[in-house]
């Protein structure tokens, strides 16, 4: 499977997020995931697993090395994302 085409499918991304900052279960990454299914989820944790992207552990799934440096890609996106949130929130309200 392409890099894009795994990291296009839904949820995946959200869970490398949600994994940065050490290893999760299962149960924690649907608790941090509002409205995702746990069938999405464990094809997702399969899917990464298989790409060498995660892996299983005592705690649940951590990165692997590979899975990591994808952080580092990520970090700007998730600067340019704060700043937007910030312009919104400085937005006047529209009148409807």
């Amino acid at each position: 499977m392409a890099a894009m085409d795994l990291f296009g499918r839904r949820w995946a991304l959200r869970i490398l997020w949600e994994l940065r900052a050490g290893p999760l279960g299962a149960r924690a990454l649907l608790a941090r995931c509002e409205g995702l299914s746990s069938s999405v989820l464990y094809q997702r944790l399969r899917e990464l697993t298989a790409n060498g992207i995660i892996a299983p552990t005592a705690d649940g799934y951590d990165l692997t090395p590979l899975g990591a440096s994808l952080g580092h890609a990520l970090r700007p996106l998730d600067e340019w994302a704060i700043a937007w949130a910030q312009a919104q929130d400085a937005r006047p309200e529209q009148a409807h």
